[in-house]
Parts: structure tokens; sequence; C-alpha cells
């Protein structure tokens, strides 16, 4: 009897091949990098594996949406923290990593977005400290544009040259698979508020 985790991942793989795919991976690149706490890599993946042939295409949307996800994110740091933007420093209990953020932008301003943008330290949280800290909006996007790119087209360069020993590794081992992933998104926050 199939497990929920591995009907999941087969509708994952499936559904890379409909209609929706491409706007369900930019929906969920552009919410990262704003108010959502899961990381497109988790659907960037399989698809990738699914269609290798469209991996760079894949890596594309996520990072086109992921960097127009960082705008809205830059916009409530810069223009609605006072509600919004601290609604959601406080709904992931970032508090003490934001204010901690804020003050590394204001000393390394673009090289924070670069380091930070590649972890797995949540990228909304650069986002909205970007806005708060106003830094340069070209400057910012360029650097989202940098560090996103890098971190998605890495995952479809591996995805496309290592596809099927990936694919079979995956689908083996898949709840570790899982667990190694939701792992990295616990690290990531346990990086931030530690």
């Amino acid at each position: 009897m199939p497990s929920p985790l591995r009907n999941c991942y087969d509708y994952l793989i499936k559904q890379s091949e409909g209609p929706y795919a491409s706007v369900v991976l930019f929906a969920i690149a552009f919410a990262e990098s704003s108010f959502f706490p899961i990381p497109p890599d988790v659907l960037l993946l399989p698809m990738a594996l699914a269609n290798r042939e469209r991996a760079y295409r894949y890596a594309l949307i996520c990072t086109l949406g992921s960097v127009i996800g960082g705008l809205l994110g830059y916009a409530i740091g810069a223009f609605f923290f006072a509600t919004f933007g601290q609604w959601i420093i406080d709904t992931y209990n970032m508090a003490s990593a934001f204010q901690r953020f804020h003050d590394e932008f204001n000393e390394w301003g673009v090289w924070i977005i670069l380091a930070k943008g590649f972890t797995p330290i949540p990228f909304k949280l650069v986002t909205i400290a970007s806005g708060v800290a106003q830094l340069n909006i070209v400057a910012f996007v360029l650097a989202a544009i940098a560090t996103r790119s890098a971190r998605f087209y890495l995952v479809a360069f591996l995805a496309k040259k290592f596809g099927a020993p990936i694919k079979n590794f995956v689908e083996r081992y898949l709840p570790w698979v899982l667990l190694g992933i939701l792992a990295a998104i616990i690290f990531g926050f346990w990086l931030v508020l530690g």
C-alpha cells in the first residue's frame, strides 16, 4: 500500500507535466520570498527530475518568482512594516533575528543578500529587512537575481546532469529525503532564531 508521502511525490511528478505546473512553481517562489515558509526547491526538484529538458526553464521561473516576490517583501519592509511586516516577523518568531539582520544590512548591505539568499535561511527575512533598511532598490534586485538564480540553477543543473541516479535515490529513500528537506528548512529557521 503506497504511503501518503509516495502519493504526494507521484502527484508532483505527474503534475510537472500539467498545464499549471509552471504557474504553481512561480506562485510558490513568489510567496516564499515575502510571506510563505516553504521554499520552492520542494517543487523545483521533482519537476526538474520529471522533465530534465525543462530543468533550466523551471529554474528561470523560480528565479523570476522569487525576485518579484522579493520586491513584495521589500515593499512590506519599506512601507508596511508597522502592520503586515511586523505580523510576518512575529508569526515566524523572528524578532531578534530580524533586528540582527537589520543591523547587518546597515553595515554590509548587498553582501548580506548575496550571502543569505543562497542558504536555507528564509528569504522573506532578507527581503523585508532590505526594505526596512531602505537598501538601494536596484542593488537589491541585482543581488536577488544573482543569489536566487545561483541557487535554483544549481538545483536544475544537478537534476539535469544526474537526473536518473538522483530520481532513483529520491524514489528509493523518499521519506528520508523529505526528512532531510524538512531538516534544512528547520536549520534555516534555527540559524535565524539561534
